[in-house]
């Protein structure tokens, strides 16, 4: 998610409610080395590290308690809803448009949840759709109940889904009323290498579903070499994702940065299920793991720019080489300046900000890069 509460990569910027000492024992690693102490950290099995928190199995029938707490709708209507990634109507600037439908927790409206038939058209039933799908791990426990990757979704909408990759849609046969699609991969850019069917959610989401696959392939990485052939998997237990896929997910990762809303949604499954997201308390350690695999890594390092002065009080300059498109977003996620960056147009007057901390994205043809700014 991109516009409500908008965190581009802040885990060294702001602090999230997490215990202390829970990411001690991955301190000091990389690589894959990384992914496993991670995995040791949110696993069920007591691995004797000084500060140990098992992970609970809830059950299936658990996975509609823990949304009650972890998928409402507090962010965009602001109204207790169902916050459904396949309906939720976000514009391509993430703008809040009004949904075409919305499902209730309410005792009252028992209706709204899957009665187990129906559910032919949009709007009629939510159900629990598996990011992962259930056929990659023979829908065994405790994967099938873990609520990390496995999210309250419209049923004719995960139907279509089905358990096709995600990816990125050339030609849309099917699109969703909120602008999920699926269709062939488009097999060029940063999604080249693969040309099936796969499944797209809008662009609110991506950031979302990318860090619930690097968690699933971390927390069942002692597992995942037994599971089912899956085109995003290579069938390895280290590097786990098929080229193609692990370029896709990062480049949504980073087009998609941690939220305020899946740190409230983490939060509340590990009060449920005694175990979190690392890669949403800490979105540096997808690199840290994978950046000797990622085809698109070069594409993240190139630009060279420092911005002076931080802190600013009134104009902030730039030194670079390179025509850069500036945008700039308060913690609320709101672009609040869009400005060109080169040699000869090097400064923006930011003087008209009001306190506090900004994130700054710089694009170029080559590559981007975020930064911190704080506004004094």
């Amino acid at each position: 998610m991109k516009h409500i509460y908008f965190l581009f990569l802040l885990t060294s910027f702001l602090s999230f409610a997490q215990p202390t000492g829970y990411y001690d024992w991955a301190n000091g690693r990389n690589g894959y080395p990384l992914k496993t102490a991670l995995k040791e950290i949110i696993d069920a099995n007591n691995d004797g590290l000084s500060t140990e928190y098992l992970s609970v199995d809830n059950g299936y029938g658990g996975l509609y308690i823990t949304y009650e707490t972890s998928d409402r709708d507090n962010y965009f209507e602001d109204n207790g809803t169902v916050l459904d990634m396949y309906s939720e109507r976000v514009d391509s600037d993430g703008n809040n448009l009004a949904d075409n439908y919305e499902y209730t927790y309410e005792i009252e409206n028992p209706d709204d949840r899957d009665s187990g038939s129906g559910g032919t058209s949009e709007g009629e039933y939510y159900n629990r759709e598996h990011v992962i799908p259930q056929s990659v791990f023979d829908s065994d426990d405790p994967m099938r109940n873990d609520a990390h990757f496995v999210i309250p979704s419209d049923k004719f909408v995960n139907a279509q889904r089905g358990n096709f990759p995600f990816g990125v849609v050339d030609s849309p046969d099917w699109t969703s009323t909120n602008g999920s699609k699926r269709g062939n991969n488009l097999n060029s850019g940063y999604s080249a290498g693969y040309t099936n069917t796969v499944f797209e959610p809008i662009d609110e989401f991506k950031g979302d579903i990318a860090r619930m696959f690097f968690y699933f392939v971390t927390r069942y990485e002692d597992d995942i070499t037994g599971f089912n052939t899956y085109d995003m998997f290579d069938g390895s237990s280290d590097k786990v994702f098929n080229q193609t896929f692990l370029n896709i997910l990062y480049q949504w990762h980073l087009d998609d940065p941690v939220s305020i809303r899946e740190q409230d949604r983490n939060n509340a499954i590990f009060a449920r299920q005694n175990n979190r997201n690392p890669f949403i308390d800490h979105p540096e350690y997808v690199q840290q793991i994978w950046s000797a695999s990622l085809s698109t890594e070069n594409n993240y390092n190139s630009i060279s720019v420092s911005m002076y002065p931080n802190p600013v009080k009134n104009n902030l300059h730039f030194s670079t080489t390179q025509d850069l498109d500036l945008i700039i977003y308060d913690v609320l996620g709101k672009k609040v300046l869009i400005e060109k960056v080169s040699s000869d147009q090097n400064s923006v007057d930011v003087s008209s900000f009001n306190k506090g901390i900004y994130l700054v994205r710089l694009i170029s043809e080559n590559g981007q890069v975020t930064k911190k700014l704080i506004k004094q």
